[in-house]
This record gives structure tokens, C-alpha cells and sequence, in this order.
């Protein structure tokens, strides 16, 4: 189940990159529930769907460090860029832990903390 886990988010992230909110959405449960350490809690799709609509005016950019499975556990390090309403990229790094139920994303908790692009990435595994 690990890879299969794997595979589907890269699918969802494929979408919400290409711009395709509804396309990502299609991964999540009906009663997603996303939680911004720190900063807010989005409860079901309509909640998502309204908030990508202005976080993600452009499509966000991903770079994943790392996918680390355990049961119906994903955990994801990685940055994303965005890009805010004044036009200029914003860079972040994060961790993301999903909860999968019945194949689709059911529970997010997002660490998110805004950084330098200078700053160099985690070592990767070779």
C-alpha cells in the first residue's frame, strides 16, 4: 500500500501543478480535513476548493525531498514555490503527513515555514 499511497499523491500533485484544482480534489474525501500548523484548519472539499482558489492563482511548484510510508500514513518533505498576489514567488519548505482512507486523502498536517531559495536542500539518498 505504501507505493500505491506514493503513487497517488504524485498524481494529485501532477494536477494542482498543471492548475487543475478539481483534478486534485478527486484524490481527497469528501470530508478532507487539512490542518496548517500554526496557522488554520480547512474541514471538507468546498473549504480546500476555496482556499486553493487564492493560494494557488498560479499553479504552486514542488520539489519532494523525500516520501515516507507507513499504513495509511505519507509523510512528504520537499519546498514549494508560490507565487503571491503582489506576482512575486514566494519559497517554502515543508513537511506534509496525510492521512489516506479508502484510497483518497483524508487528513492533512502541513509544517510550513517560508524560506530562503539560497538555502541549500536536505541531502539526498544516492
Amino acid at each position: 500500500m505504501s507505493e500505491h499511497h506514493k503513487q497517488l499523491l504524485e498524481q494529485a500533485n501532477a494536477a494542482i501543478s498543471a492548475g487543475d484544482h478539481e483534478g486534485f480534489l478527486a484524490f481527497c474525501t469528501e470530508d478532507t480535513d487539512w490542518t496548517f500548523v500554526g496557522d488554520r484548519t480547512l474541514k471538507g472539499k468546498a473549504a480546500v476548493r476555496q482556499w486553493m482558489a487564492t493560494a494557488y492563482r498560479e499553479p504552486p511548484r514542488f520539489n519532494v525531498h523525500h516520501m515516507i510510508a507507513e499504513g495509511d500514513f505519507l509523510a512528504v518533505t520537499g519546498d514549494i514555490t508560490l507565487t503571491g498576489e503582489d506576482g512575486q514567488a514566494t519559497h517554502h519548505a515543508y513537511c506534509d503527513v496525510w492521512r489516506f482512507r479508502d484510497g483518497k486523502l483524508a487528513q492533512l498536517h502541513a509544517y510550513v515555514v517560508e524560506n530562503d531559495p539560497q538555502v541549500a536542500a536536505p541531502p539526498q539518498d544516492h
